[in-house]
């Protein structure tokens, strides 16, 4: 029997053992937590970790489990890191456990979202299934509940831009199609730009920017989204209204994908602003001057966006 397919059996299996609600809420994250499990997925997690990333997800309205399991993934590698604070101690920063919680965090989300029946007495943020359901437990906290601001969830859980972005990535790994559902999967120049624009997280606006490879500090927007399908290989026009009149546009109420370019402004009128959609409802973008390249999320509240497109090769097939 193939890796995959012992994954698959074991999880099968484990959701027998569990039976009744239990196993009632884990079959439900498959539906209510947005995606299936992708091969790798299957292959990577262990199937105890994998039940209990849907079933915890499932208490977060909106929370995909791939989220979940891709934060274990970063902190633990889903508890099998033998580095201090796993599995006893902590680690340089305090922090212990299979999801790397601080104890006064772990215990401040306890206290409000005490963990369900299955785990340690007391609740223990060295024991999986405890840490895990809190760890849910503060994602929906700290803005993942219906989808209000993924990005800021993920910071608070550890306040780099490198760790978004790396949590983004693996969940689309995780998740059955990349980026968030089995029929936005990217191309691969798609893959190519967004790591491209992933690599200047940091880096600040500057007004006709280009990057450090041309001598500028940083981007603009429109210069960034140029940038990173250059090195995709695919040429766009230097503004944000130029790369909106090239298209092709993404069709109104058609799912996005990762790598489409989102746009702002007025559709018959003036384009003053662009990213480069992530998956997940994220886009990395230079936002305005002041502010450095970030991942946040492409709609907000006010905001005046215009439509997307989808740069692609002539010269090579969508894998999506």
């Amino acid at each position: 029997m193939g890796k995959i397919a012992a994954a698959a059996l074991g999880l099968l299996v484990l959701v027998a053992v569990l039976g009744g609600a239990g196993a009632g809420g884990m079959l439900s994250g498959f539906g209510s937590s947005g995606t299936q499990p992708s091969a790798s997925a299957l292959t990577d997690i262990p199937s105890d970790y994998l039940a209990l990333y849907m079933d915890a997800a499932t208490t977060c309205p909106r929370l995909d489990w791939s989220v979940l399991a891709a934060v274990g993934k970063t902190e633990s590698d889903h508890g099998r890191s033998a580095l201090p604070g796993v599995h006893s101690g902590t680690n340089d920063a305090g922090a212990r456990g299979p999801m790397q919680f601080l104890l006064p965090t772990f215990q401040s989300v306890i206290a409000k979202h005490p963990p369900p029946q299955g785990g340690a007495t007391p609740p223990s943020p060295y024991n999986a299934h405890d840490a895990i359901y809190t760890a849910a437990a503060y994602l929906c906290d700290s803005g993942a509940r219906d989808g209000r601001n993924l990005t800021d969830a993920i910071y608070a859980y550890n306040h780099a831009d490198w760790y978004v972005s790396d949590v983004l990535t693996q969940a689309q790994a995780y998740a059955s199609g990349a980026g968030f559902g089995a029929d936005a999967t990217p191309t691969a120049a798609a893959l190519q730009a967004i790591n491209y624009a992933q690599g200047q997280l940091g880096l600040p606006y500057e007004w006709g920017g280009n990057g450090p490879s041309t001598g500028d500090a940083g981007f603009d927007c429109s210069g960034l989204t140029r940038a990173a399908y250059t090195a995709a290989g695919i040429s766009l026009p230097r503004t944000a209204q130029a790369q909106y009149d090239a298209g092709p546009r993404v069709p109104a109420g058609q799912q996005l994908k990762p790598g489409d370019l989102v746009f702002y402004g007025n559709p018959g009128g003036a384009i003053h602003h662009v990213g480069l959609y992530t998956g997940g409802g994220q886009m990395i973008d230079a936002p305005r001057p002041g502010k450095t390249i970030r991942i946040e999320p492409y709609r907000y509240q006010g905001d005046d966006y215009a439509g997307a497109t989808r740069p692609f090769k002539l010269t090579t097939r969508s894998i999506g």
